[in-house]
Formats: structure tokens, sequence, C-alpha cells
């Protein structure tokens, strides 16, 4: 019986352990915008990272940076989350709306103003997931369109129709 080496987590001149420790707030603040849920961003991440992990030696860093592949893991992590829970709720039959919380904790950071937290907080999650991969992470547009599936052009469209709809929210908010 022979012993087979112990798998290494390096590929090319990266560890798993460099790139997670390079791109981890990265990820979580990118699944926090996703979600609007900073617990539920926190176990996404961590789930992500597991994946990432298990998947570390199909890393490829000629076909994209280390936080691109992270970040793209972390997507299909919270999208797979996202579709259980709708199951779930189906097969409970309840379709409540979420209850609002009594004091509404920051969604998407620090130092934002109470109204534009509060705006980007009422976006659609699509709109909040395009936002936060090209102005948080200010990922370029030819990186977030292959992240998400889509062409240059509609990434470039749908960021520009989710700005119209948060400076929309915004002037509603401040009118109101």
């Amino acid at each position: 019986m022979s012993l087979s080496p112990r798998p290494t987590l390096e590929t090319g001149t990266t560890s798993f352990a460099a790139a997670a420790e390079a791109h981890l707030e990265d990820v979580h603040a990118y699944l926090v915008y996703l979600t609007g849920d900073r617990c539920l961003a926190e176990d996404l991440t961590a789930a992500a990272f597991e994946k990432a992990l298990s998947l570390w030696r199909r890393f490829d860093p000629r076909r994209a940076s280390a936080r691109t592949w992270l970040c793209q893991i972390a997507r299909t992590v919270a999208l797979d989350h996202f579709r259980s829970e709708e199951r779930r709720r189906r097969r409970e039959g309840v379709y409540a709306a979420r209850e609002p919380r009594e004091e509404p904790e920051p969604t998407f950071g620090q130092g934002l103003s109470p109204a534009l937290d509060e705006a980007l907080g009422a976006l659609s999650p699509a709109d909040r997931e395009i936002i936060a991969l090209r102005v948080l992470l200010e990922l370029d547009a030819s990186t977030v369109a292959r992240l998400l599936g889509i062409s240059s052009t509609a990434c470039t469209t749908r960021l520009s129709r989710a700005l119209h709809r948060l400076e929309e929210r915004i002037s509603h908010d401040v009118r109101a």
C-alpha cells in the first residue's frame, strides 16, 4: 500500500491560503450586496470558501484572477441558496412578505447615508449584484459580464439601469 503525497493547495505561484486571505473581504462584501443580509452573507462566504478550497486544483490563473474566480463561486453558492430557499417556501406553502426589522442594520457598509443604504436595500437582488460587482469591487465590464454569463453590452446596460433606479429611489425618498 503506497501513500500518496499530501495534496498541495498551490496553483501556479498563488496558494489557496494567500488567495483566500487577499480576497475574503471582497467576497464577503459582494455577498452582502447580493443578499442584503450580513449574517446570511457570512454563512455564504464560509460556504463559498469551503467550495473554493475543494475546487482549488481547477483554478486556472490564465482564465481569471483569483478574485474573479472566488466571486464566481460565491455567486454560485448564493444562487444555490436562493433556489433551495424558494423550494423550501414552496414546500411549506408560505409566501409571506418579509417582516420589517425593528431597527434595520446598515446593509451595505459603514459610512453610507441612511437614505442611500435604504435605497440600495430597496433594489432588486440583480440590481444590487451588478452595482456590487462594478462599483464596490470595481471589476471591469468584461469580467462582470463573464461572471454573470452575459455580454459586455448587457452588463453596461444593466448597470446603467440599476444606477438609474437607485437615483430614482433616492430622489423619491428625499421628496417624501
